[in-house]
């Protein structure tokens, strides 16, 4: 091919080019640190993402301080009128997981307020899925142009078993991003979670069908997600961090999974306490160990499992006698469902296990909440 038919080629594919879809370069990206983002327990967060205060560093277990530069439970809010996103994402740690998709780990969830309800419109898939190295940024478009040109409601949850350490939303340059202007999920009187790593978010498919998101859009109430996968171990300072939360509407503890009947027996009540002498007035929440699948089957398990509860149960009823009022306990029975589908690998909740699992506290916190 000659020199003057390779510069018509090249011309002519240049002129193609420009009437495919929007590259990532025809995107304007806004920085999301600037928008609004809820799920935390703290603004004063190590990093802007992470979950733990940056004085606790040195001070939490090193398990505990890892896992709380996670980003689990929040969600950053914004209004657009695009028909497409552009999500340019950094990962912090590039977390792997045999018992988690990596959707879950280190990916990101899109709804939409549709008629006053939200409505799962994309996930942000990571990069180098099933690779074991590679670059930690990642840039995926999700489509909804039947939304385009009309300003509507966006939430985008991220990763929960990752930190989120820069993010930013790219819309087509005709297109705006702007502050939400709708208070949902309504940020006062938030529901404050402890837990395990049932709680952050194991084994969900995407970051928006863990436990806190669908109890969350189900209450239409911010919900904060302080599950410590395997270290929900009734550490007092997070029950400090608890208790400076300065406008709870309820405390839940779903730290069961991870205890022993011991543990419980040492710890709950004081872990308890920190709570209440900051709030007395606040309602709190404490949540069975779960009644795994292979308990039908394992007489070990259903032992272990019987007596942990055995022990909440103990504890909670001398907060009775010592006439604690505003305090609830949430049974296991039902919590997973009966047909042993609920789980993973017997022990991490599905997407099934989740929805199982908000039914049945949701109706015990909406009281609680004054609905």
């Amino acid at each position: 091919m000659n020199r003057v038919m390779k510069r018509f080629f090249a011309a002519l594919l240049l002129s193609l080019t420009a009437l495919l879809p929007l590259a990532a370069d025809d995107y304007v990206y806004t920085d999301a640190s600037t928008l609004p983002v809820f799920g935390k327990v703290c603004q004063d967060t190590y990093e802007h993402f992470s979950r733990l205060p940056a004085r606790l560093e040195g001070v939490s277990r090193p398990a505990v301080w890892r896992l709380g530069r996670d980003s689990a439970g929040e969600y950053v809010r914004f209004a657009s009128d695009a028909g497409s996103f552009s999500l340019r994402w950094t990962s912090t740690f590039m977390t792997k997981s045999a018992n988690m998709t990596a959707c879950v780990v280190r990916g990101l969830a899109l709804y939409v307020n549709d008629g006053g309800e939200w409505i799962y419109v994309g996930t942000g898939r990571p990069a180098n899925e099933g690779k074991e190295s590679g670059p930690n940024e990642t840039t995926h478009k999700i489509s909804c142009s039947k939304l385009e040109g009309e300003m509507h409601e966006y939430m985008l949850y991220l990763s929960l078993y990752d930190g989120v350490k820069k993010l930013e939303i790219g819309v087509p340059e005709e297109c705006r991003i702007e502050a939400p202007k709708l208070n949902s999920p309504r940020a006062e009187k938030a529901v404050v979670m402890y837990g395990t790593s049932i709680l952050q978010g194991a084994s969900a498919s995407h970051p928006g069908l863990c436990g806190t998101a669908l109890v969350g859009r189900m209450l239409d109430r911010q919900v904060i997600n302080l599950g410590f996968s395997g270290n929900a171990l009734l550490d007092m300072e997070i029950a400090e961090l608890m208790a400076a939360y300065p406008d709870p509407g309820v405390f839940v503890l779903d730290n069961m999974p991870n205890g022993s009947a011991e543990l419980t027996l040492e710890k709950q009540e004081a872990f308890f306490r920190v709570l209440r002498k900051a709030h007395p007035d606040v309602p709190v929440v404490f949540i069975e160990n779960p009644n795994y699948p292979g308990m039908r089957y394992d007489q070990h398990r259903e032992d272990y499992v019987n007596g942990k509860n055995a022990a909440l149960h103990k504890v909670f009823d001398k907060l009775v006698a010592d006439g604690e009022k505003n305090i609830y306990l949430v049974g296991a029975m039902n919590m997973l469902g009966s047909d042993n589908t609920g789980t993973i690998e017997g022990t991490h909740f599905t997407d099934i296990g989740f929805v199982s699992y908000a039914n049945i506290l949701v109706p015990v916190l909406r009281p609680l909440l004054g609905e």
